[in-house]
């Protein structure tokens, strides 16, 4: 079924592509087919053997092997000799990056870099548009504050962090770990580019020191435009079959000594202690695959009470109040260029999780996998009757716990997405900070940076459109105790646009009215010149007055009471993780993601998401020629592209079907974080760079279920077919050792 075809219009209806796909989705008759909870263990273990975040110490080699993995886990994690760990590393804070030469070479997503590229980009070298390709290294471009961290060491302090904290109460124990991880940081000897980040595992069970060096000299090296490396863009976010080139690449640099150094001319490429081989042989499905990274957040060890309250409350909160913004921003969107440029970005930014969220609730309600932990806490209680009392609490809490959890979702999601609120927010925070002397200028410059990339691309009677339907939203959906004095008038979507219009017409929040002459789009640094004038004003702005009063009923009605509660779930579920893994002695625990270093495996493999539904593994540039739409923001192709394809000049990058993979998709089990992880083979070779998840597998954050579960990679044998025949960068190629 080519459901990507109904998406082949207009860039101009983003909304209706993406609402009329998730729509044939969600309105598809289908089947449910459950296990009965007798065969609830049986189910754990297959979830088990093919989901996981592994901390690379303590992997399961022999697991590994019986999947098909032929290397040892040394050769993946070792301290004693070069190992597949000092490849990977994290980039900028936030992905994931691999080396693959002798020299440095650095592979990671197009949009792991994007930003980057964007800002070496101009109206003369639009490298977004056209790309980026060094001719050699001195073509290289530096990137300040960009950074790569290395891994250089994991060790469990388990005992150390919680030494004395049995006979406490939650306080006083929490009081004594802080401590406790200042005595255990000074004990390590670090060098001036090291640092050291002790971590909570299984909710704070165990505790593990991570040694951390970090290089500070990045340079782009090569990316292709944005119709490769963003071919696809929103519509075919989360979905498979994808076509995506998401890749960039960095090299690092040191001093003559090999260390981390700042930017300098006469640095010289980083030599690696171990390099990745990239593979181009052709890929079978049910082929092993392990994935190296850093997953972000995951909470696989919730209770059933608080999957039910995710899948019921607060994400159909979060995906209401989204699907109001994005409509009303594509309805101007349709009927005005200049609005659906300025909008791009931020109607995808919005879209994503809007998406997502609509794939988590669909996916943890075809897996069951409420019913499945419910019926998981009747095995582990029968095991040990003491966790049903943990399991009560934990009902009542989350259930107490849910009224506020439910305000503080539409809140947060109304301040986010209408801008003037959120803008509001701001300004509230930077009166808060200057009021009290901690608005320095190297703070107040950095805040007015912010505030002009908002403004930049901000339409002040645009989102005076989204907020007074927002306004209406929560006024309607929230309880009568969680609204401020008098909020019953904005319940009505038209009488709202117009007290926000005049609302915002002499407002500096919004850029139309002025102080000292000026505006917030006319002079930024004019506005700020006289503090005290500017605090003065914004305590007197109509607009502000109306955030306070949100935000005041806010904090008084939900903000304390929430995280009052949220203080004793955490507490009890730090008991109920050491009660699970005290009780299951059949089941492996992996630690939920935390933004640390990590391999996940599984095995390449197709899916089949619904009745009749059939999804092949890989894709291929055929498919990238059936999506094209001259001119398209998402589905344009490049003319060399188009001709590399027509001629079929595919060199040794083609496979068995005599045409080039693009894309392919695996049961490892991946997260936000993961994006530019290597994806290797069962001898370790690079095949693969993660950078998504098939949209039905989305829950995998909370419930794992390798039926349903895909991450998204690009193929080797594109990367290097783009570098090598789109960008004519064959010496990058040269640097790498290419497993043929």
């Amino acid at each position: 079924m080519k459901i990507v075809a109904t998406f082949k219009n207009t860039a101009l209806n983003l909304f209706a592509k993406i609402s009329l796909f998730l729509g044939q989705i969600l309105k598809m008759k289908r089947k449910h087919i459950f296990l009965s909870a007798v065969l609830f263990p049986a189910v754990m273990a297959f979830a088990q053997q093919n989901g996981g975040m592994w901390i690379p110490t303590e992997l399961n080699e022999k697991e590994m092997k019986d999947l098909g993995m032929k290397i040892s886990a040394k050769q993946i994690f070792d301290l004693s000799k070069p190992s597949i760990k000092d490849a990977v590393v994290q980039f900028n804070g936030g992905c994931t990056a691999e080396i693959i030469s002798p020299q440095g070479l650095l592979l990671t997503n197009h949009h792991c870099g994007y930003g980057q590229i964007q800002k070496h980009s101009s109206v003369e070298y639009d490298y977004l548009s056209d790309g980026f390709w060094a001719k050699d290294m001195n073509g290289e471009l530096p990137n300040p504050g960009v950074t790569v961290d290395f891994i250089a060491d994991i060790k469990e302090v388990t005992a150390q962090v919680l030494a004395g904290t049995q006979n406490l109460d939650s306080k006083a124990s929490e009081d004594l770990i802080k401590k406790n991880i200042e005595s255990v940081k000074a004990g390590f000897k670090l060098e001036s580019w090291q640092k050291l980040m002790i971590k909570p595992m299984y909710y704070g069970n165990k505790y593990y020191a991570y040694l951390i060096e970090t290089y500070k000299d990045i340079r782009l090296v090569g990316a292709p435009p944005q119709s490769i490396g963003k071919f696809g863009s929103d519509t075919d976010n989360w979905v498979w079959p994808r076509h995506t080139g998401d890749f960039s690449m960095f090299r690092i640099y040191a001093d003559k000594d090999n260390k981390p150094a700042e930017y300098s001319k006469d640095n010289i490429p980083y030599k690696p202690k171990y390099f990745l081989p990239v593979s181009i042989k052709d890929k079978q499905e049910n082929d092993f695959t392990f994935v190296f990274g850093f997953p972000g957040r995951t909470t696989e060890y919730l209770p059933a009470i608080a999957v039910e309250k995710i899948m019921t409350e607060t994400d159909p909160a979060m995906i209401a109040v989204r699907e109001v913004a994005l409509k009303t921003l594509d309805e101007k969107m349709r009927s005005d260029d200049a609005t659906r440029i300025k909008y791009a970005s931020k109607y995808a930014s919005v879209a994503n999780y809007w998406k997502k969220w609509i794939g988590e609730v669909e996916g943890l309600k075809k897996s069951d996998a409420m019913g499945k932990k419910k019926a998981y806490e009747q095995t582990l209680i029968s095991k040990n009757p003491q966790i049903k009392t943990t399991i009560d609490e934990l009902n009542r809490l989350y259930t107490e716990q849910s009224t506020f959890s439910l305000n503080k979702a539409f809140y947060s999601e109304t301040v986010r997405n209408a801008e003037t609120l959120s803008l509001a927010n701001n300004f509230y925070n930077y009166m808060q900070a200057a009021e009290s002397g901690k608005m320095d200028a190297k703070a107040l410059e950095s805040f007015k940076s912010r505030l002009s990339g908002v403004y930049r691309d901000y339409d002040g009677e645009l989102d005076a459109k989204v907020t007074a339907k927002l306004l209406a939203l929560y006024t309607n959906k929230s309880d009568a105790k969680f609204l401020p004095a008098g909020f019953d008038q904005y319940k009505n979507e038209a009488q709202n646009l117009s007290s926000i219009e005049n609302l915002s017409k002499n407002s500096v929040i919004t850029g139309r009215g002025s102080i000292n002459g000026a505006t917030t789009y006319s002079d930024i640094n004019k506005v700020f010149e006289d503090q005290n004038a500017l605090i003065q004003n914004l305590k007197n702005d109509p607009l502000m007055k109306l955030f306070m009063n949100f935000r005041e009923s806010y904090m008084k009605t939900t903000d304390s009471q929430f995280t009052d509660y949220q203080n004793k779930i955490d507490i009890l579920q730090k008991k109920y993780m050491a009660q699970q893994m005290e009780t299951d002695k059949n089941r492996t625990f992996f630690p939920d993601a935390n933004s640390t270093l990590r391999v996940t495996y599984g095995k390449i493999k197709g899916s089949n998401p619904r009745d009749a539904v059939t999804y092949g593994y890989q894709t291929h540039i055929a498919g990238i020629m059936e999506k094209y739409i001259p001119g398209d923001y998402e589905f344009d192709v490049p003319k060399k592209l188009v001709q590399l394809y027509n001629t079929k000049d595919y060199s040794i990058y083609k496979d068995k079907t005599g045409d080039v993979p693009v894309n392919f998709t695996a049961t490892n089990h991946t997260t936000g974080g993961n994006s530019g992880s290597p994806t290797l083979d069962a001898y370790g070779n690079l095949i693969g760079l993660n950078f998504d998840r098939q949209w039905e597998g989305t829950m995998s954050d909370i419930y794992f279920d390798s039926r349903f579960s895909r991450n998204i990679m690009v193929d080797t044998k594109y990367i290097l077919f783009i570098i090598d025949k789109y960008a004519d960068a064959k010496w990058l190629i040269n640097e790498m050792k290419v497993v043929k």
